[in-house]
Order: C-alpha cells, then sequence, then structure tokens
C-alpha cells in the first residue's frame, strides 16, 4: 500500500523563496510571483516580466528592454511585425494591457446596461461579474476584484447603481496604483455619453 503526499506551499514560502529575486520591476511596480516562485505573466508588466526572467541589471534591462515613450504602429505588412501566414506578432497581454481592455469592457457593460433592468438581467449580470473575477488570468489581481465583490455587493438594479459601483471598484484599483480617483458622479460622460462638445 503506497500513500502518496501532496506539498502546498504557504503564502509564507512563497514569499521567503523569493526574497532572492527583485520585488520592483524597471516600472517602479511591485513583481508578482506565482504560487511557483515564478514570475506572473499576467500580472507584471512586459518590461518587468522581461527584467525578471531575463535577470537582467536594471542598466542593462534599459537596453536590452527600451520602453518606447509613445507607442508607434508600424505597418501591419511589415516583416518585423508579422509571423509567416501574414500574422501580427503580438506579445500575450501584460497586466496593463489587461487592466485597460478589462475596464474598457466592464464600463462598457455598465453604459449599455438597462435603465430598469429585469430580474432576470440582474440576476445574469451579478453572475457574469463573479464569474469574471473568478476567472481573471492575473491571480493577484483576480484576489482583489473577489474580495471587493465579497464586501461590496454589485449593485445591478438599475444602470447608475451599477456604473458608480463598477466606478468606485476600478477607483479602488487605481489608487493602488498610485492613480488619481475618477469623479464617479461623472461616469456617464466618460463611458456612455460623452464629454459635452461647448466647453
Amino acid at each position: 500500500m503506497s500513500t502518496t503526499t501532496t506539498s502546498v506551499k504557504t503564502d509564507k514560502e512563497v514569499v521567503e523563496k523569493n526574497e532572492s529575486k527583485p520585488s520592483v520591476g524597471l516600472s517602479g511596480r511591485k513583481i508578482v510571483y506565482d504560487k511557483d516562485g515564478k514570475p506572473c505573466r499576467t500580472c507584471n508588466t512586459l518590461q518587468d516580466f522581461q527584467f525578471v526572467t531575463a535577470g537582467l541589471t536594471p542598466a542593462a534591462a534599459a537596453v536590452a528592454v527600451p520602453v518606447p515613450a509613445k507607442k508607434v504602429e508600424a505597418e501591419p505588412s511589415s516583416p518585423c511585425n508579422t509571423i509567416a501566414g501574414g500574422y501580427s506578432k503580438d506579445y500575450p497581454p501584460d497586466v496593463e494591457v489587461l487592466g485597460k481592455s478589462s475596464w474598457t469592457l466592464l464600463h462598457s457593460i455598465a453604459a449599455t446596461y438597462p435603465e430598469n433592468p429585469t430580474s432576470k438581467e440582474q440576476q445574469d449580470l451579478k453572475q457574469f461579474v463573479t464569474l469574471f473575477g473568478n476567472f481573471y488570468p492575473c491571480w493577484f489581481c483576480k484576489a482583489d476584484f473577489v474580495k471587493y465583490i465579497e464586501k461590496n455587493d454589485p449593485q445591478v438594479n438599475s444602470q447608475d447603481k451599477f456604473g458608480k459601483w463598477l466606478c468606485e471598484a476600478h477607483n479602488e484599483v487605481n489608487v493602488k496604483l498610485g492613480k488619481p480617483k475618477f469623479d464617479c458622479n461623472l461616469w456617464k460622460q466618460r463611458w456612455k455619453d460623452g464629454w459635452d462638445n461647448d466647453k
């Protein structure tokens, strides 16, 4: 008769294992490691991920991993931007691309959510938000969003309530990232109606 022992690492063990690794990336953000001690691809910026996985010094990384001041789109047909078959040579999304895309999607859903949703629409949206949080690719971000949902039940009774609830969730992330809070009374101008042209 044989027995199998499963070893589960505690958060403390993961932190201790990572003490010899960089804790802050070139972007100034904290480096997020998976439970296995490897840097999380979707929880870090591409620049920070490459910095940690290449084991470069900050000076060498600045040369090896240049970050353009402004993203310049090259011609899609350019050989340096395509691979065999003509596909675009994109990288997997990093935490910044995922975050921006996710918030754009969520705020757009809020902007098109009915003013007076049916019970089914309310139930469906609440379930969507929960599932979205449970399947978010960045485990670190996922844990924060799930905690937020547990503390702050999604407000799905109306478009305005959901838009403001989502704005507050976004503001909590903004604060953690050192970004300014957005005035949630203006969420409809930003995500639904647009800003007044006469100002």
